[in-house]
């Protein structure tokens, strides 16, 4: 037997404490099935199409920031996302609802060896999965850990998960603030690198957004 595979109980038993440790998980579901499509009908006159609630803002990486810590046995790493774009629709004091793409190929970390490697086909594999998106399906106020619920879904690496986590929205100077910090498991977008024997990597991730959106208009 290897003497890494007779110390591993060891280091998993004195593993140093992570920022993750402690903090708010987000609510992740299958996304849900679309209803089957009716029996074909007469054809009826076109109703008037409403016009979307709110008035739409576009977002981005200036002013804002997307980051995540993720941890091993030995301890946190820290990393983001450099560039990633948007539209909200903004009613008054109210977010009604968000999209944004996230440029995969800009992610960073604190040490040049880990970015390198996160980019590699063992995580996120940039050269084929190069974006991501996330597009709300609710943002409805109240919830434990945030002033609303944000509810949507996360297509990462191909595979897409419905989400629900705690954000604070307040109106500020300028327009509004979104703030929000959770935790994902990462096998459940397919990253599932486990690291070295003696140092394992953490199923979860925690995710912390801080965005502007501007005013209305």
């Amino acid at each position: 037997m290897k003497i890494h595979a007779l110390l591993l109980p060891f280091f998993l038993l004195t593993a140093c404490e992570s920022e993750i440790d402690g903090k708010t998980a987000a609510e992740v579901r299958d996304v849900p099935a679309a209803p089957a499509a009716p029996a074909a009908a007469p054809a009826a006159p076109a109703a008037p199409a409403e016009a979307p609630a709110g008035v739409e803002v576009s977002f981005s990486n200036e002013g804002s920031s997307l980051e995540w810590v993720g941890a091993k046995v030995s301890g946190d790493h820290k990393g983001g996302f450099q560039r990633f774009s948007g539209t909200a629709r903004v009613d008054g004091d109210q977010v009604l609802g968000a999209t944004v793409e996230i440029d995969v190929t800009s992610l960073f970390s604190d040490t040049e060896k880990l970015t390198g490697h996160l980019k590699s086909p063992d995580f996120f594999d940039i050269e084929r999965m190069p974006k991501a998106s996330f597009q709300t399906t609710s943002i409805t106020a109240g919830g434990e850990g945030g002033t609303h619920t944000v509810t949507g879904v996360l297509d990462l690496l191909g595979a897409k998960k419905e989400l629900s986590f705690p954000a604070t929205i307040a109106p500020v100077e300028g327009g509004h603030s979104v703030k929000a910090e959770f935790t994902l498991n990462r096998k459940t977008w397919g990253l599932v690198y486990p690291g070295k024997p003696d140092d394992l990597i953490k199923d979860e991730v925690l995710v912390r957004l801080d965005v502007k959106l501007p005013k209305a208009g």
